[in-house]
């Protein structure tokens, strides 16, 4: 017997569910991407989580089976796969391929029957198979040592006869029965779907029988032979009769429906072993498909150019240091910080570098207990100033707005700009989306950068960085320096080469200063004027909150969309129109409220609640919450690297959504008021479509 766990991947129900799940994501050559990069970050998922003993991925081949000479018509009126999914299939195996992960496929036999023959065998020789799916007809595979996991809803589906030892394996995670999770037992399963039919596989099934209505059928006569014996017992006159005149029509439908698990097949488990992937290939082609998140890992740290990277902690090594800045003429920099919003932000420590592979940090203000002594901040900032301030030394750096604020809250103010690399970055791919540091890194220099969240944590527990070791820092704010001056010098030439040097030197980079004084000078607001309408959208809301549980008949969780699909399509029996992609449930997006609003009350009421939920929250409550108490305003950010077309964006809040119509929309722009003795100017212009 073979202890452990083989992990076997439906890949057509994967890849449709990530094709369906991640809309519009393509890379700068439009060539389509969601499906792939769903595909590979659920996988991911399960070998870094599961870290799995044994793993394959079995996929159909749309090559006609077993079933298609039982039924001429078995899946006929199934539409072809999406020409931008079909695209995406050969680059994901060949991904697959390098990943070195095995790949099933069988022109004669359909995916769901090589895995369930391969579960099968698994588990006579003892192994826990897993089978990750979303497919419904695969539930009748689970046995003693056979479970699912879902991955859309991520919980693990099992029968009741699980053996212990294979339940202790699944520990620490959310299991359902299949009864608990689609109503009837694993050996029941097939019997509910021949009923049933399935319009996607063109499997017939029983006409006017339904999920629930075949369900119901099999709950009460345990059954397809007793129900076929029982038939006069049936209570709906129109369902016996549909019955008792389509036995054929279920026969066919039960052969089709039924999953096989004894197929000719061989389970070579060292086949199923992972792999050392083939990482040169790997990079290749997560650079063409711009995944620069996955790259990372991947690449040889061995291969990386030796770093000198050095701690400044006396004032000899500091001096020395301020020459060699003052002689090269250019310098990149980077600032460590408490906080991520620069206005709120104090100086920890400073690096410097001044070529590739070479970076230095000075640390100031770090104390935690045993921290080593650290040139005096006053000193250091100082001695700083004349370097810092002259337009002749050309500074460069990664979102160097930031540096620019936090300096000059230290009352520096950061002259001769030369490099912003991510400015440069968002000219040359705009629409990236995201231009930090670890992508650019990974993508242009094959370099892993350090992560944040390594330092100083997550979530509650997660730490300042005047806590973090200054060795740890230091190593980390070196990189970042570096990386900086690295991707400059390769980036600025593609700039050139592409002619956006114009855009960048008289639009892009003068902007960056203009920007970080706006952020600087923030926004006044009457926060008494936001609070007192707070307290009535707060009234208005628990009116509302009022006459819904009146509508509905009973109290629920309005914002819960699940609990109230029950109350609208249950409860009241109004129409549905569609279920949601992900988790199939039925729909209550504010379009399908919309149309059912003129069919009841309730639907215009969850309306209007949304309507002033939305309001209080994203405004009223978050605008008073994001006023710095140093000085009384909202700071802003605003985002030159974001939009693809080019405009400006702000957020921490984002005030260009700030409502312009209606009484509450008027309302919370009259809480935006100028400095005494001043006025606020609102400009629009207007230009002919290009």
């Amino acid at each position: 017997m073979t202890s452990g766990r083989l992990f076997l991947i439906d890949g057509n129900s994967l890849l449709y569910r990530s094709y369906y799940a991640i809309q519009k994501l393509a890379n700068s050559a439009g060539f389509p991407t969601n499906a792939i990069y769903g595909f590979i970050n659920t996988l991911n998922k399960i070998i870094e989580e599961e870290k799995p003993e044994y793993l394959g991925i079995v996929f159909d081949t749309g090559a006609p089976t077993l079933r298609h000479q039982a039924y001429q018509e078995y899946k006929a009126q199934r539409r072809p796969m999406p020409q931008d999914l079909t695209v995406q299939v050969p680059v994901l195996k060949k991904i697959l391929q390098a990943r070195r992960i095995p790949l099933f496929e069988y022109a004669d036999y359909e995916a769901d029957d090589v895995l369930a023959t391969l579960a099968r065998k698994a588990e006579a020789r003892g192994l826990l198979t897993i089978i990750v799916t979303t497919d419904k007809d695969l539930f009748q595979v689970l046995g003693p040592r056979v479970a699912i996991w879902n991955p859309a809803k991520d919980i693990f589906i099992v029968d009741r006869s699980l053996e212990p030892e294979a339940l202790t394996l699944l520990k620490n995670r959310e299991i359902k029965t299949v009864e608990e999770f689609f109503g009837v037992r694993a050996s029941q399963v097939v019997e509910v779907l021949a009923l049933w039919g399935d319009a996607s596989d063109n499997i017939p099934g029983v006409p006017g029988v339904g999920e629930k209505t075949a369900k119901n059928l099999i709950l009460e006569f345990g059954s397809l032979d007793s129900l076929k014996q029982n038939l006069d017992r049936v209570k709906n006159p129109r369902i016996r009769e549909n019955l008792r005149n389509n036995l054929d029509r279920l026969a066919l439908s039960l052969q089709l429906a039924r999953v096989e698990d004894n197929l000719a097949l061989e389970l070579d488990l060292e086949a199923f072993r992972p792999q050392e992937p083939d990482s040169e290939t790997l990079v290749e082609l997560y650079r063409e498909l711009e995944f620069t998140s996955f790259i990372p890992q991947y690449l040889n740290k061995k291969e990386q150019l030796k770093k000198n990277f050095q701690t400044i902690l006396d004032k000899e090594s500091f001096q020395k240091l301020l020459r060699d800045m003052q002689q090269a003429g250019e310098v990149a920099l980077d600032t460590e910080t408490t906080n991520l919003y620069p206005t709120r932000a104090r100086l920890v420590g400073l690096s410097f570098s001044l070529q590739p592979g070479e970076a230095f940090y000075i640390p100031l203000r770090h104390r935690y207990p045993l921290a080593p002594p650290q040139l005096p901040a006053d000193y250091v900032l100082s001695e700083l100033k004349p370097l810092l301030e002259n337009p002749a030394v050309k500074k460069i750096g990664q979102n160097i707005k930031y540096d620019y604020i936090v300096l000059k809250r230290e009352g520096l103010t950061l002259r001769g700009l030369q490099h912003d690399t991510m400015v440069l970055s968002y000219l040359l791919e705009p629409n990236w989306g995201k231009h930090n540091l670890d992508k650019l890194a990974a993508y242009y220099l094959q370099e892993a950068k350090i992560p944040f969240d390594s330092l100083v944590g997550k979530g509650k527990k997660q730490l300042t960085m005047d806590l973090v070791p200054v060795d740890r820092v230091s190593e980390y704010a070196c990189q970042d320096a570096h990386l900086a001056l690295s991707l400059s010098r390769v980036l600025w030439p593609k700039v050139e080469a592409r002619k956006l040097d114009r855009l960048y030197l008289d639009i892009e980079l003068p902007l960056i200063e203009v920007l970080a004084e706006m952020e600087m000078a923030g926004v006044r607001l009457d926060l008494d004027l936001l609070r007192e309408l707070g307290g009535e959208l707060d009234k208005q809301l628990r009116r509302l909150e009022k006459q819904i549980y009146e509508l509905a008949g009973q109290e629920f969780n309005i914002n819960s969309p699940q609990q109230l699909s029950q109350v609208l399509f249950y409860k009241l029996n109004l129409p549905a129109s569609r279920k949601t992609r992900i988790t199939r449930g039925l729909s209550t997006a504010t379009e399908i409220l919309e149309e059912l609003a003129p069919l009841h009350p309730l639907a215009r009421a969850v309306l209007e609640y949304r309507q002033l939920a939305k309001v209080k929250s994203t405004y009223t409550d978050s605008l008073v919450e994001l006023v710095n108490p140093e000085t009384g305003r909202d700071h802003t950010s605003y985002n030159q690297t974001v939009t693809a077309t080019g405009r400006l964006s702000s957020s921490d809040p984002n005030l260009q959504n700030i409502p312009a119509r209606g009484e509450m929309g008027k309302k919370i722009r009259q809480a935006f008021i100028p400095e005494d003795g001043h006025l606020l100017l609102s400009a629009d212009y207007s230009q002919i479509e290009l």
